[in-house]
Parts: C-alpha cells; sequence; structure tokens
C-alpha cells in the first residue's frame, strides 16, 4: 500500500476532478490520501470529502503564506472542527521566510497557535519550513519542553543540520518529488541519513510532479515515481519501502490507524 501523506485535492491547478484523480490514483497502488488545508475557507469543503471519502483524511490549519489571516476566532474554529475523526493532523503551519507573502512576526504567532492546539488535541503538525531553520528550531524547542508534541516537516527540503536537531524528536520528513530532480544532490544525500522509520513520501499535488513527469500537474498517483526513486537510494525493493512509510505513517497519524 502506498499513502499520499500531502495532497490539494481541491486546489484549482488540478486539472481532473476528484474521481479522476482518485481512481487514477487507486490504479497506481495508492490507497489513502491526507488532503491538506491551507485557508479557512477549505475547512468545509475538506471535510465533506474526507466524510464521503473512507480512504481520505484531513488536516486542518492555515499555511504561513495565510498567517495574516490567523486569528483567535479561526483558532477556535480549527480546534472545534478538529472533532471530526477524519481529521488526523493540524496544518499545514510554519515558517516560509523565502516568500515571506505573510508577517513574519504574524507567521510565528500563527506558528505557535498551531502548536498549542496540537498540543491540546494531541494531533501531529503538517509542517511547512522554507528559510527559517534556526526559528523554527528554537520555537519547536520552547514548546516542546512545555508539553510534548509530534509533526512532520512536509516537503523536506532542508539541511544536514535541521533534520539532526529534529530527530530527538517525535518528528518525521516527508519526501516529496524534488528529490527526483536532477539539483537535489545535496537533499538526496541529507534524506539517506535519514531513519527509515522517520520517513514519509507525498505529492504535494498539484505541484512537484517528480520526474519522468515533471512540468506536469501532479496527482496523487505519480507518488510511484518518488517512491520507486527513495526504495532505491535505501536499497529497498518497491513494496518494502512502501510497507515501511505506511506504516510510519499510521505511527504518526494515529487517528488514521
Amino acid at each position: 500500500m502506498v499513502i499520499d501523506s500531502h495532497c490539494h485535492l481541491l486546489h484549482e491547478n488540478n486539472e481532473k476532478s476528484l474521481d479522476e484523480i482518485i481512481t487514477h490514483a487507486q490504479k497506481n497502488g495508492v490507497e489513502r490520501f491526507l488532503n491538506i488545508s491551507t485557508c479557512e475557507n477549505e475547512f468545509i469543503p475538506i471535510l465533506k470529502i474526507s466524510d464521503t471519502n473512507k480512504n481520505i483524511y484531513s488536516t486542518l490549519g492555515i499555511h504561513p503564506h495565510e498567517s495574516d489571516n490567523m486569528t483567535a476566532e479561526v483558532r477556535n474554529k480549527i480546534t472545534e472542527l478538529s472533532s471530526n475523526k477524519k481529521v488526523i493532523g493540524i496544518g499545514e503551519t510554519g515558517l516560509d521566510y523565502y516568500y515571506e507573502n505573510s508577517n513574519r512576526e504574524n507567521q510565528i504567532k500563527s506558528f505557535i497557535m498551531h502548536i498549542e492546539i496540537a498540543q491540546e488535541l494531541n494531533l501531529p503538525l503538517v509542517i511547512h519550513m522554507r528559510s527559517a531553520e534556526s526559528e523554527m528550531i528554537e520555537i519547536i524547542e520552547k514548546y516542546i519542553k512545555k508539553k510534548d508534541f509530534s509533526g512532520v516537516v512536509h516537503c523536506f527540503t532542508g539541511s544536514t543540520e535541521f533534520m539532526q536537531k529534529l530527530l530527538p524528536y517525535n518528528f518525521l520528513f516527508s519526501i516529496s518529488g524534488i528529490v527526483t530532480f536532477k539539483n537535489s544532490v545535496e537533499l538526496r544525500e541529507t534524506i539517506k541519513m535519514i531513519p527509515i522509520n522517520k520517513i514519509l513520501v507525498e505529492t504535494d499535488a498539484p505541484f512537484l510532479a517528480p520526474v519522468p513527469v515533471r512540468g506536469r500537474a501532479n496527482e496523487p498517483a505519480y507518488i510511484t515515481h518518488t517512491v520507486e526513486y527513495v526504495s532505491k537510494m535505501f536499497n529497498l525493493d518497491y513494496s518494502e519501502f512502501s510497507a515501511i512509510t505506511s506504516n510510519n505513517f499510521f505511527n504518526l497519524f494515529k487517528r488514521a490507524s
């Protein structure tokens, strides 16, 4: 079984209908999907999808690009709606100092609010991090001392140092199609150092289609290329690597078990 641990099934850049996306994925052995929310107006539509599709789970959160819109009211809404058992994580949240589409101070405030929700509800975080490694480590280490929490760094492209600082905690690293790109040499070397029980796979569809379909709108069916590529990096066969990453998914996202 292959699980796409991070996709955006409602995104306007998807080139197929939801039914077509799911059917194509299942034909390629992709059986479960974690559908990620990034803004408040996605919450209800995403929940409707997971409520009517047994193999689709949801997260609720505000993307760092949208952090200026994270209010106490939205925080309460995330907490309330997360009583739905198909909500298995909080996010996508985090820090993005590369694009900086939201004020940095607001990004930090939003990230901390998501951490507090995750701690309160005992749900893992889905973390977006770009060009903010030191700030993210500082926040995680500060709040994990108050109360333990878990999470996954989605679409991991961080440094070896960043990865190693997170290893003592209950954080996983999700590998996207970027690993297949020709210029991702350093990333591949870092990924090889990650313990196999700390790895998930994802598409981030409709973004980041892997080689050999790079340039197309990504979709969960294409995760097979990433799984094949990374399994070879770890000298595992496809089915063994798939089983390990699926088990990792259920160990982190316990509501999905």
